[in-house]
C-alpha cells in the first residue's frame, strides 16, 4: 500500500466520520393511535432515503401529548423538531408565530392536492402552518346484524330519537353487548369534542354574541341529559374512562351496538383486529331537525416549531409522512383500506381506494358536512365545530369535560354539572377579558 493510498483511504474514513457526526435527530412528538404507531413501524422507509437523519419518537395518550407539546412550545422549550397537532392549535399558533409556514414544501408534494375543508383549517391567511396526516369528522358506526335482528334499519342520516330506539333495542347486558358506545373520558378533545358537536345539533352553543357562556340553556340540557341517558341506561360500565382507544376496543370486541366518533376508526373496524369486521355499517352523525348534524371536523397533523435547529430535516419529514406517496407505502404494506383517510382530493379518486374502503363516501361526506364558520343554528362569535377557536378553550372545555365526566359517573346530577360548567367558563372568561 502506497503512502498515498493510506492518505486517500484516511480522508475518505474521516469523511465518513464527519457524514455520521453531522446526522441530525428529530426529535417527533405523536399520538398513541393506530395511524400513527403504522407511521412509525413504517418510517425505516424514510431514514434509508434520508441516512443523515435520525428519528426519535416521543409516543403519548392524546390528552398528555396535548398538555406536553402546548407547554412546551408556549415557553419554548425546544424539546420536539416535529409535533402532532390539531385543527384548534395550528391557527392559534400560527398567529403567535410559533410555527414554521410550510409554503416552501416540494412541488412534487401537490399540496393544493389537500381537502379544501382540511386544509382551510391549517392555513392562516392562506399559508399552511401544518401538513395534514389525516383528516376526519364523526360519523355513527354500528352492527348490522344486531340492527336486523332489532328489526330496525340505520339510515343514512338518523336522528337523534332513532339512535335512542336502536341504542335500546340493541342492547343485551347479561352477553356484554351495549346499544352505544360514546367518550366519556374527561377532555376538551375527548369526551367535550363528542358533547360539544351533539349539542351543536341539539341547538346549543357554547357562547352567545357578547361570549356569554350558555350552559344554562335549556339547549344545553337537553344535550347533557340525552348523553348521560344514553350511556346510563345503554352503555358499558365505567364508560367515564372511555375515550377513543378504550371504545375502539370495545367495538371490536363485538361489544358495541353503536358507536358515534371518528371517521378515522373505520378501516380499525373493519380490519383485521375486529371481531365483526364484516358486520359494520355507517351513517352520518345524528341531527334533531335543525340543519345541524353532531358531526365535528379535524385533522392530526404534523407542525413545526419555530425555533427548531432541525428546519430543514424536519421538513422533509414532514413531506414524506403526509404524501402521496406515504399513502401508496401504506396501501403496498397494509392495503389500501388502511391508508389515512380525510387529506387528498385525489385519494377520493382512486377506485382501488374506493373498492376496498366501503366508508370512503361516508367519511368525505361527513367531513364535508361540517361547517367550522357556522357551527351552531344560533349565532355566535366564534369558528370552529367540536371547540371554540379561542387560546382560552383548552383549559375550560377540560374543566368542563371533567364536571360532565363527573356526572356520568353518578357523582353529580346533569344540573350539577352544568351549572359548574357556568359557573367556572364564566369566570375564565371574565378574566380574559371577553365580553367586556
Amino acid at each position: 500500500m502506497t503512502k498515498t493510498t493510506r492518505i486517500l483511504m484516511g480522508a475518505t474514513a474521516l469523511c465518513g466520520m464527519a457524514a455520521i457526526a453531522q446526522a441530525e435527530t428529530l426529535t417527533i412528538a405523536t399520538v398513541n393511535n393506530g395511524d400513527m404507531i403504522r407511521m412509525q413501524e413504517l418510517s425505516s422507509d424514510f431514514t434509508e432515503k434520508h441516512p443523515d437523519i435520525e428519528l426519535d419518537w416521543v409516543t403519548l395518550e392524546e390528552n398528555v401529548l396535548r398538555q406536553r407539546v402546548t407547554t412546551d412550545i408556549a415557553t419554548k422549550g425546544g424539546q420536539y423538531d416535529v409535533m402532532t397537532i390539531g385543527t384548534y392549535e395550528v391557527p392559534i399558533w400560527a398567529k403567535q408565530n410559533w410555527l414554521v409556514p410550510l409554503d416552501d414544501l416540494p412541488e412534487e408534494y401537490d399540496a393544493g392536492d389537500i381537502l379544501p375543508a382540511i386544509a382551510g383549517g391549517l392555513s392562516v391567511d392562506g399559508t399552511l402552518y401544518a401538513a395534514p396526516f389525516y383528516g376526519e369528522s364523526s360519523m355513527v358506526m354500528y352492527r348490522t346484524d344486531l340492527m336486523e335482528e332489532a328489526g330496525l334499519e340505520m339510515p343514512d342520516a338518523p336522528t337523534w330519537d332513532f339512535i335512542k330506539e336502536a341504542a335500546a333495542a340493541m342492547t343485551d347486558k347479561e352477553n356484554e353487548v351495549y346499544g352505544i358506545c360514546l367518550r366519556g373520558k374527561a377532555g376538551w378533545g375527548e369526551n367535550m369534542a363528542l358533547l360539544t358537536a351533539m349539542s351543536n345539533s341539539y341547538g346549543a352553543r357554547w357562547f352567545d354574541e357578547n361570549w356569554q357562556p350558555q350552559f344554562d340553556s335549556e339547549a344545553w340540557k337537553a344535550t347533557l341529559t340525552d348523553y348521560l341517558d344514553l350511556l346510563n341506561n345503554y352503555g358499558p360500565p365505567g364508560a367515564a374512562n372511555n375515550g377513543f382507544n378504550e371504545n375502539l376496543a370495545l367495538f371490536q370486541q363485538g361489544k358495541c351496538g353503536m358507536w358515534i366518533d371518528a371517521t378515522v376508526a373505520a378501516s380499525f373496524v373493519t380490519g383485521d383486529d375486529s371481531t365483526v369486521a364484516d358486520k359494520v355499517g355507517f351513517a352520518l352523525a345524528p341531527d334533531n331537525g335543525l340543519g345541524k348534524r353532531g358531526n365535528w371536523l379535524w385533522a392530526w397533523s404534523l407542525g413545526i416549531p419555530a425555533g427548531t435547529d432541525a428546519e430543514d430535516a424536519a421538513k422533509t419529514f414532514v413531506a414524506w409522512a403526509t404524501s402521496k406517496e406515504y399513502a401508496e407505502l401504506v396501501a403496498e404494506k397494509e392495503g389500501w383500506a388502511n391508508v389515512p383517510p380525510g387529506t387528498r382530493t385525489s385519494l377520493y379518486e382512486n377506485q382501488e381506494y374506493l373498492d376496498a374502503a366501503p366508508f370512503a363516501q361516508m367519511t368525505l361526506d361527513s367531513i364535508n358536512a361540517a361547517d367550522p364558520n357556522n357551527p351552531t343554528v344560533d349565532p355566535v362569535p366564534y369558528t370552529g365545530v367540536q371547540f371554540v377557536a379561542i387560546p382560552e378553550f383548552q383549559g375550560i372545555a377540560t374543566a368542563v369535560g371533567q364536571q360532565f365526566s363527573a356526572a356520568l359517573a353518578g357523582q353529580k346530577s346533569a344540573e350539577e354539572a352544568l351549572q359548574a360548567a357556568q359557573e367556572l367558563t364564566s369566570q375564565e372568561m371574565q378574566a380574559a377579558g371577553y365580553g367586556q
